[in-house]
């Protein structure tokens, strides 16, 4: 990618560019990935990421992540918050700290592979955030997850 600030329409063809290589690279991987304006989000369900009630990334995702690094690393007029969430199955605090454990575990390999570590911001959120009902194991399931949202520099 050039250097640079990004500008007027160039920012919106950035993150086309951008999103049409992380849709391509996470095809078949289970990462989605969405766009909401000028910003990408990667969904990364626990199931693919950590084995249950775990922080260690599993070793299958190292690709997935690979995958992604290169990307953000041709891309780097992006900011990224890495966002970890859970379901609501236990203690509050527990959950919350496991989240953070998850986050910080993905930024780290991300950073691994030279993602600049000044363009990551790790939260974890617990399970202060779901995406779906936590009555259901799929509502649960759908709620452990790490999520990357990858936003301009403006």
């Amino acid at each position: 990618a050039g250097s640079g600030a990004l500008v007027g329409g160039g920012i919106g063809v950035y993150m086309d560019r951008q999103e049409q290589e992380l849709r391509a690279q996470l095809q078949n991987s289970g990462v989605s990935v969405t766009r909401s304006g000028n910003t990408l989000i990667l969904n990364m369900p626990s199931n693919v990421t950590f084995a249950t009630d775990q922080d260690a990334l599993s070793p299958q995702f190292f690709q997935v992540l690979d995958s992604v690094a290169i990307i953000l690393n041709k891309y780097p007029q992006t900011l990224l918050d890495i966002d970890g969430h859970t379901d609501n199955t236990g203690a509050t605090d527990y959950n919350q700290a496991l989240s953070e454990r998850r986050a910080v575990a993905v930024g780290r390999y991300l950073n691994s592979r030279q993602v600049d570590s000044r363009r990551l911001l790790i939260v974890g959120f617990g399970e202060t955030r779901p995406i779906a009902p936590n009555n259901t194991e799929a509502g649960r399931a759908a709620n452990r997850r790490v999520e990357i949202r990858i936003s301009p520099i403006t």
